[in-house]
């Protein structure tokens, strides 16, 4: 084959589909997503294997569940050691006793990518665990400790150790995946630089993002998100608010966006004054989904309790561009998701190493040429978050919460806003079992019986350890959340 592209996967952190301007979102100011959107393919219908950072990012990586690879919820442990100076009253810092490798058992493509002579470099968030050492194939790593931080305090881990630099937490990554391109570009071999910002995650407050972004949105009427009462399921561990205060937190998120934008314009700049943005495969996605106002929820899948699966919160933003490979300022409608990207990567780049686990996913090379293309309508998408399920197509969508429910159907073709559950109706009883029974089948095939969310107590207030026999504790999750 040619020589194989370089690629530069561009990460967020929280941040909704519908958060983009070229995504039809006209409060928000996007305009080098909007760029990368020109410049390549955006996929409308791209989802998230769970609607939480940690288990999306393992599953993104790994090409597989959330069920096989262990990681059932956000990691709020087994990122660092104890007893690092200066980190004594950073919040969550409490539940750090010792590092823990959670993907060890299973291969990442990046495994791969390093096996086909790829050198592969992290800026950013990685939040799998034991953030201090490379993992993966990855040799130049430079991340955050806890996983997440405040914008103007990050704990960054690199060369083994942890520093606390100044600056805004956005420009810090940019700076140095700026410095990784200018190194890998001089090499020989082709590269894989992941940016994982940690934006726009909370927090949003005045205090947390510079006074030029939220200037931008001080006039702005916010007409993009619906502002409904709070849902009755709302948790209290996420921002949320009404009138002025919900102004103020989407001020905060947006400003976290563009400020974030304009660093990927200067990492696009810099691919083409190096002249290697035609032979780069340039990916942006985000983590998992997000409301802030939608169905009356502010937060992701854990936003409530029991944990959501709107299509807010497991619907992300994709966009891929492959200059001369792929086509330009199109758009995808076709239904994929995180695990999907694995089995694509290998499909694109002649990947033939041995992967340990089993791949659910499906490659999307076709659509990155032909976006329009329609493929079998029977396609369908799974979602987990612990004991809660979804199984979604074009029309329907059922949300199976284990062991008790309460559990949802949504005829999406009728009620795209997902507003009337009809798991209740005599006439959908059969419909209920074909998909329940499809689920299950599926979820059979893939996951792990040993790390099984459905058999977990995931309450979406974080793990910190090890699931099933690899263990090193008798709990692994949070409390229950408090809701409003």
């Amino acid at each position: 084959m040619d020589k194989r592209p370089n690629i530069l996967f561009l990460l967020s952190d929280d941040q909704g589909a519908w958060a983009m301007r070229c995504a039809g979102n006209t409060d928000i100011q996007t305009p080098n997503l909007d760029r990368l959107a020109a410049a390549g393919v955006r996929f409308e219908n791209f989802f998230c294997a769970s609607p939480v950072c940690s288990p999306a990012r393992a599953s993104i990586l790994t090409g597989t569940i959330p069920s096989c690879h262990g990681v059932l919820d956000w990691l709020s442990g087994g990122n660092l050691p104890a007893g690092i100076p200066g980190m004594e009253k950073m919040f969550g810092y409490q539940n750090e006793t010792k590092p823990i490798r959670y993907t060890e058992h299973l291969t990442a493509y990046t495994d791969l990518l390093w096996e086909a002579g790829y050198t592969c470099a992290l800026s950013g968030k990685w939040h799998m665990g034991d953030s201090l050492h490379p993992q993966h194939g990855f040799s130049k790593w430079y991340t955050l400790g806890r996983g997440g931080c405040e914008y103007y305090h990050a704990d960054v881990a690199e060369d083994g150790k942890i520093s606390f630099p100044k600056g805004y937490v956005t420009d810090l990554i940019a700076e140095n995946a700026l410095q990784n391109l200018e190194e890998l570009a001089q090499k020989e071999e082709p590269f894989y630089l992941s940016v994982h910002f940690t934006a726009p995650h909370s927090p949003w407050e005045e205090k947390d993002h510079p006074k030029e972004m939220l200037d931008l949105y001080r006039d702005c009427a916010f007409l993009a998100t619906p502002d409904l009462p709070l849902h009755p399921n709302q948790v209290k561990t996420c921002p949320y608010g009404t009138g002025e205060r919900r102004k103020e937190l989407l001020r905060g998120y947006y400003a976290a966006i563009t400020a974030m934008d304009r660093q990927i314009g200067r990492i696009l700049d810099r691919l083409e004054e190096l002249g290697i943005w035609e032979d780069t495969l340039v990916i942006f996605t985000s983590d998992n989904g997000m409301n802030l106002g939608q169905h009356g929820i502010w937060g992701k899948g854990n936003g409530t309790f029991p944990q959501n699966m709107y299509d807010t919160s497991v619907k992300v933003p994709f966009i891929v561009s492959w200059k001369g490979k792929a086509a330009e300022g199109e758009v995808c409608s076709e239904l994929f998701s995180h695990y999907d990207i694995f089995p694509t990567l290998q499909e694109l780049l002649g990947l033939s190493g041995k992967v340990r686990q089993k791949l659910p996913g499906r490659s999307f090379a076709d659509c990155l040429a032909a976006p329009k293309t329609q493929t079998d309508r029977s396609i369908v998408i799974l979602d987990e978050y612990g004991p809660v399920r979804m199984i979604r197509d074009r029309e329907w969508k059922l949300v199976w919460r284990y062991p008790y429910g309460p559990n949802e159907l949504y005829c999406l073709s009728k009620d795209p806003g997902e507003e009337k559950n009809l798991y209740d109706d005599p006439a959908c009883g059969e419909r209920i079992l074909q998909m329940k029974k499809r689920l299950e089948n599926w979820f059979a095939d893939y996951a792990d019986p040993d790390l099984d969310g459905s058999r977990q107590p995931v309450t979406g207030t974080g793990q910190f350890g090890a699931v099933g026999n690899r263990a090193d504790r008798a709990v692994c999750f949070g409390e229950m959340p408090d809701t409003v």
